[in-house]
């Protein structure tokens, strides 16, 4: 196989897998309700564990993480190219999984945030500033309880941290993907947060306390929705 087509390939197969929604799917068989009419309405793993419960919001997570974890740890095992190409390969599947995420094609081309997504992949792509990028997210989320926020600082953590990490190697020929990556996704996360960002310039932004649920009105009852994730 040409590493063209296997590129291709990759693209197109992490792209289907980032698509899944597997909050909205949890919610429909777990409780039998459409998350997209629930909380937030968004299909991402925070808004699982504003309306369902915090064990079933971890689930979410984790299904939507490991949708990066496959792109990027699995799809270059089944479709290998030449060894100086893997890393390219799987910074494009990282790129593809988190865009199926947010634009999925079962969901008209919306989804959400992208975070989980992105998690899965860097955990793979970049461990330590992976780690570096979570404990970002702790200091801010523990004393705030605001998902975006934390989200947010935390993607623009992971990108700092790259830059400086790796410094111009970042952009030479060996990871110039690596540098669109990190760049480019914690951006786009950015940009998927910015409904947010206006509630939190005007201090409406919802808060989220682990362990407590909140039971979901039936689809027939609900008269109202929050805007707020």
């Amino acid at each position: 196989m040409s590493p063209g087509v296997a590129f291709m390939l990759t693209a197109a197969i992490a792209y289907l897998i980032g698509a899944i929604p597997f909050s909205l799917l949890i919610a429909k068989f777990v409780r039998g309700i459409d998350l997209r009419e629930q909380g937030s309405g968004n299909v991402g793993a925070t808004n699982v564990a504003r309306t369902m419960g915090a064990k079933w919001g971890v689930l979410a997570l984790f299904c939507d993480a490991t949708k990066g974890m496959v792109s990027v740890g699995l799809i270059p095992l089944l479709l290998p190219v030449d060894e100086t190409l893997i890393i390219h390969q799987q910074v494009l599947g990282a790129i593809f999984a988190v865009l199926g995420h947010m634009f999925s094609i079962w969901l008209g081309m919306r989804g959400g945030k992208g975070v989980a997504t992105a998690l899965g992949a860097v955990v793979i792509l970049s461990p330590w500033t992976t780690l570096i990028a979570f404990i970002a997210f702790v200091i801010v989320f523990v004393p705030t309880k605001l998902v975006s926020l934390a989200s947010m600082l935390a993607a623009v953590t992971y990108a700092v941290t790259q830059i400086v990490r790796y410094q111009s190697e970042l952009f030479s020929e060996r990871l110039w993907s690596l540098a669109v990556f990190s760049i480019g996704v914690p951006c786009l996360i950015i940009f998927q947060h910015r409904a947010n960002v206006v509630r939190l310039l005007n201090g409406s932004e919802s808060k989220l306390t682990l362990g407590k649920k909140k039971t979901a009105p039936a689809p027939q009852d609900a008269t109202s929705k929050s805007t707020h994730e």
